[in-house]
């Protein structure tokens, strides 16, 4: 059952500090954005967009927009981190267990967090202890996988689709393009690691890796920094 009853806040939170690759988070943003506006249930939906963010950022747009779901556009770094933004505009890594820890103390506001990022299943395990449904990619992705996967997820749940379903349509994106990266999704269960069961359909949690050899340069930079 698809859950449409109230409305609910998307928050984009993009990065692309300098000296990093630069991403199409634009484009990325850009379609979320219009299959939001042209889907069955938009007036259901209301997006805010951040971006540069800082620590500091993150933090303050979860208090000021009380956001459902939280969408990460940008680098990760295994390990090391999420990728955000420092005061002067260069790399930040943000580990796992401070993201875990912050969106524990959301956990009953977050239905849905989304990282598109290089090598964010790190932080996608440590946050599913907190959020019951996490997809994580098993392996590298592109940006074009990552925009067709997220544009027709959030289509879905535009139309009152659940997350299964929306996880599937966003892998069928890709197939229909001619990507394939159609296995690199999976779906797992906040806490389990398993497939998760039919009573629990609201809250879910994507993560990407997204092109892999831009990314592994700033890993390197921050191992060695």
């Amino acid at each position: 059952m698809s859950d449409v009853s109230f409305t609910k806040t998307i928050l984009i939170l993009s990065a692309n500090p300098r000296g990093t690759d630069p991403l199409r988070l634009d484009e990325e943003v850009r379609e979320i954005e219009e299959g939001i506006q042209r889907s069955r249930y938009r007036d259901t939906f209301i997006i805010q967009h951040k971006t540069a963010v800082r620590p500091r950022d993150v933090q303050r747009a979860m208090l000021d927009f009380k956001p459902q779901i939280v969408h990460f556009c940008g680098h990760g770094t295994g390990d090391a981190g999420l990728i955000l933004e420092d005061e002067s505009g260069k790399v930040k890594p943000v580990r796992g267990t401070a993201l875990a820890n912050l969106f524990e103390l959301f956990s009953r506001q977050v239905e849905c967090v989304l990282l598109n990022a290089c090598y964010s299943e790190v932080q996608a395990k440590e946050i599913a202890n907190h959020i019951p449904y996490v997809i994580g990619m098993n392996q590298s992705i592109g940006d074009r996988a990552a925009i067709e996967f997220a544009t027709s997820f959030y289509d879905a749940l535009g139309a009152g689709r659940t997350v299964e379903f929306a996880f599937k349509l966003g892998k069928n994106a890709m197939q229909l393009a001619g990507i394939a990266e159609d296995q690199t999704p999976v779906l797992l269960s906040g806490g389990s690691g398993q497939t998760p069961s039919k009573e629990k359909r609201s809250r879910i949690f994507i993560s990407y890796k997204r092109g892999v050899s831009p990314d592994e340069a700033v890993a390197m930079e921050v191992y060695h920094a």
